[in-house]
């Protein structure tokens, strides 16, 4: 049962907007992908903010129906003209090569390069991100409109990258808590100079790591900054006794654009997160929707699967592929918006301190309400206003404090904001009126 005082000052998240945007400038000209350098690199500058642990996972590891793949790294690209001029560079832009793509060097014919070749007719001035992790490819990637404007002549071509025995990095944060019961936090890192998808989400998870480290935690909290898809699998692979002690989850992506916020729901449903996250969302003021479950997106997919079925949710703003900027050069700094980052940083840490606050009160005295006047908990004369305790929530607390309903239960039931709940299951509690009844995530 939370000790009284559990209510924490939170940091404001608008001090942090130099250092967002300085953050971004930094990351975006890395180039990521699921392994490599680029990943640690990220990872490193992401631990100046607050320390992350590195997992290093072998090549070839296998991991549940996969096998961590070689490592990839990339130094140089492009397309030359018969002048010699680069007309597609790996170093003016990071999608300007195909992820993932193996060593070639040589002469090709403007037929032979075609297949090689991706673009975006309905947005000829973009670069599309395209990747072959899995598959033994190369390519380049660039605006239709450069496309269309070659001439039918001989290039010379060269993706000096390599493809070797490694390892795949995973970023890992654990805040203890006063229990083992977890709260996770998950991101990807594996995109390249994408703004919003995803260095929006990484910036917002290591502030958040930073916030709540310097606050009391009930959860141990966990914050994963993996490589998209295989990340997860592998961190689950190597880690299903932990994963037992996830009660709430967050996969946090494209928090950066000037959408509303959405929520994506675990694939139970009715799991405490998927009550919590959108009561919060409403108590706040934002605009948002919440959406059903389906098995597309990112890491929630891992996380939810039948073997798991881990109550983790998702939140962003606009979905994927309902933006035009998605995976195109087009999601660049200037897309994003720092206030919009700093208020999710803001609203998110609200949605975890609400979850981890969550659990179940038994009240002390269930016949019939306790005399809270002689508690200090009640107005002294009757029909007075304005009095310090919240007296609504410390009634609607005590009539459904039977120990099977939960906070967020009652913040429903009561149409109040899940904080007055927590604050009046706090101040009952700390006059001894409150025990704890069963788990609050016993039952989703």
């Amino acid at each position: 049962m939370p000790e009284s005082g559990g209510i924490v000052k939170r940091e404001a998240a608008g001090g942090a907007g130099e250092e967002i945007a300085a953050l971004i400038a930094r990351l975006y000209p890395i180039c990521r992908s699921i392994t490599g350098p680029g990943v640690r690199e990220t990872l490193a500058a992401l631990a100046e903010i607050h320390p992350i642990d590195l997992i290093e996972v072998p090549t070839g590891t296998k991991v549940f129906d996969w096998t961590v793949p070689r490592e990839w790294s990339i130094r140089d690209a492009y397309i030359k003209d018969g002048a010699g001029r680069r007309i597609v560079d790996f170093k003016a832009h990071n999608l300007h090569v195909l992820n993932y793509s193996v060593p070639v060097e040589g002469r090709f014919t403007l037929a032979e390069l075609k297949p090689h070749l991706y673009s975006l007719p309905d947005l000829p001035q973009a670069i599309p991100y395209r990747t072959s992790y899995y598959n033994e490819n190369w390519g380049f990637c660039l605006p239709h409109e450069q496309l269309v404007s070659l001439a039918d002549a001989t290039y010379e071509v060269k993706i000096e990258s390599t493809l070797s025995n490694g390892s795949l990095t995973l970023g890992e944060i654990v805040l203890k808590g006063e229990i083992e019961d977890e709260i996770l936090v998950s991101t990807h890192t594996c995109h390249p100079s994408l703004a919003n998808d995803n260095l929006s989400g990484l910036a917002t998870a290591i502030h958040l790591a930073r916030r709540i480290g310097r606050r009391r935690r009930r959860h141990t909290y966990r914050f994963l900054f993996v490589p998209g898809t295989i990340g997860s699998i592998t961190w689950l692979a190597l880690n299903e006794a932990k994963a037992a002690r996830i009660r709430h989850g967050l996969v946090i992506t494209g928090v950066g654009d000037g959408g509303p916020f959405t929520y994506k729901r675990s694939r139970r449903g009715n799991a405490a997160i998927d009550r919590i996250a959108p009561h919060v969302l409403a108590a706040q003021g934002e605009r948002h929707a919440v959406i059903d479950f389906y098995p597309y997106g990112y890491d929630e997919r891992q996380y939810c699967s039948p073997g798991f079925d881990l109550p983790v949710g998702r939140i962003s703003r606009t979905p994927h592929g309902e933006y035009p900027e998605y995976h195109t050069s087009a999601d660049n700094p200037d897309f994003v918006s720092v206030p919009a980052i700093r208020r999710a940083i803001e609203v998110i840490e609200e949605i975890l301190v609400a979850a981890d606050r969550n659990w179940s009160p038994l009240s002390r005295n269930p016949k019939c309400e306790p005399q809270l006047g002689k508690h200090g908990l009640y107005r002294k004369v009757a029909g007075q206003t304005g009095q310090q305790t919240d007296e609504l929530a410390l009634l609607w607390v005590m009539s459904l404090a039977d120990g099977a309903h939960s906070l967020i239960d009652m913040a429903e039931r009561a149409k109040l904001p899940f904080e007055r709940i927590a604050q009046a299951a706090d101040a009952l509690a700390a006059h001894g009126l409150l025990a704890e009844g069963r788990h609050a995530d016993a039952v989703d």
